[in-house]
């Protein structure tokens, strides 16, 4: 059974900081493509950071230099370091994995941003 379930969600004061993680069962992890989506409300999904298995990691531009993507193939755990939050940062995070089979999605955790 794959399971991805993300941790580390929270309501966090602008400047803040959060790392969010997403351990994985049941897939290739080390194989596997991983990525975190956001959602805000009323808002189309956006594909904040991913980590490929030859190794690039990419940003959505407005994440650039605050997070940072990072994974454990020996935890099968992928995780987000969050910095410098900002309340357009408030949005549920999701956890993405695609292995040579099909693509896994996480449950999501909720991050607010506020003061």
């Amino acid at each position: 059974q794959v399971q991805l379930v993300e941790s580390g969600g929270g309501l966090v004061q602008p400047g803040g900081s959060l790392r969010l993680s997403c351990a994985a069962s049941g897939i290739m992890f080390g194989l596997s493509n991983l990525a975190w989506f956001r959602r805000a409300p009323g808002k189309q999904p956006e594909l904040v950071a991913s980590s490929n298995v030859d190794g690039r990691t990419e940003y959505l531009d407005s994440v650039k230099g605050r997070f940072t993507i990072s994974r454990d193939n020996t935890k099968n755990t992928v995780y987000l370091q969050m910095n410098s939050l900002k309340p357009e940062d408030t949005a549920v995070y999701y956890c993405h994995a695609v292995d040579t089979r099909s693509n896994y999605w996480g449950q999501g955790t909720q991050v607010t941003v506020s003061s």
